[in-house]
């Protein structure tokens, strides 16, 4: 698989990887922007996990919640119930997601447009009341709580927040190496011929719901996997948290647009933007008018897409343009 990368764009990621790896050093260890940060990368991860469906097939799902949910509660569960390690729940957790994405994909993938996005929304929102219902195993709106133990790598449990916010750096480097992997597959151009003209490609022998299929699989695998990192972080979560079409669903295909739908470095770029973004909102609005915050931030979302409905990643590359010798001043 050829990337196709310059030397500059590969010195480019080293410099920024190694950015990301020290950066924690500068915060407080247990302080809020670390924990902000962790929270940015993890919806990266998720968006990237989005953006092979939603991105290559141009399939807008809105019910990753219910993959996110089900690996949040899947390997919470395992360790309650029988003690099994939070690494062997978030294989189980990728499994399950898996099952759960072949499942639904069987009835909706031949949909198109906004009847894929009411399919997979009602899927979602089904999950959400599975949870509050389901009392005795999910805790339902009481929510369930991660059991503490003693900090350790096994138990994915650690003191120090920094160690949080490493694993979820090599978290949205794993998923952005298996989109990559992916886009550049036949996988991935059939993917994309599928994009451009879904006719045209059965028309030369694409098989576009198989193709669909199992991006949708390795889509929502990937995104239970993550539910497990949020469980593990967060300590504590209830059905609305994690099955939420907002809080979820709606939040990471958001940041893959707002960053740039369709690229590796798109949720990125909108994980840094939308979370921080929010998160100040929060801060500075919430204890005046009720609903404020997410007035204000909502807002200066429109304002964004408006300016550039393609994403950040676009601004950036005509940023990088314009400081190469003869580009567009």
């Amino acid at each position: 698989m050829k990337l196709g990368l310059s030397k500059r764009q590969v010195a480019l990621i080293a410099l920024a990887l190694a950015v990301a790896i020290v950066l924690p050093f500068a915060f407080d260890a247990r302080g809020y922007t670390i924990r902000i940060l962790c929270l940015g990368l993890l919806f990266a991860a998720m968006a990237q996990a989005w953006n092979i469906v939603g991105g290559l097939a141009n399939q807008m799902s809105l019910g990753h919640a219910a993959f996110f949910g089900i690996g949040a509660y899947t390997s919470t569960l395992l360790l309650i119930h029988f003690g099994i390690s939070p690494w062997l729940g978030l294989i189980a957790s990728g499994v399950l997601g898996g099952v759960a994405a072949f499942a639904i994909s069987l009835p909706t993938m031949r949909l198109r447009g906004h009847y894929f996005a009411l399919a997979t929304l009602a899927f979602g929102e089904v999950m959400r009341v599975i949870g509050n219902s389901w009392s005795d195993l999910t805790g339902g709106p009481v929510g369930i709580s991660v059991p503490f133990a003693k900090p350790s790598f096994v138990m994915f449990q650690f003191a120090d927040t920094r160690t949080y916010y490493w694993l979820m750096l090599a978290a949205f480097i794993v998923v952005t190496a298996v989109f990559v992997a992916i886009k550049h597959s036949r996988t991935g151009y059939r993917l994309q011929a599928i994009k451009e003209n879904a006719d045209a490609a059965e028309v030369i022998g694409v098989d576009t719901t198989r193709t669909k299929i199992i991006a949708a699989i390795v889509s929502g695998a990937l995104t239970a996997c993550l539910g497990t990192f949020y469980a593990q972080f967060q300590y504590f979560f209830d059905p609305d948290t994690v099955f939420g079409v907002a809080s979820v669903s709606i939040r990471v295909a958001m940041i893959a647009i707002v960053g740039g739908i369709g690229t590796a470095a798109g949720p990125l770029l909108g994980a840094l933007f939308v979370i921080p973004l929010e998160e100040a909102a929060n801060q500075v609005f919430s204890a005046q008018v009720a609903g404020l915050a997410q007035l204000v931030f909502g807002t200066l979302l429109i304002i964004v897409i408006l300016v550039e409905p393609r994403g950040f990643i676009v601004l950036w590359q005509r940023l990088v343009a314009r400081r190469k010798p003869g580009g567009p001043s």
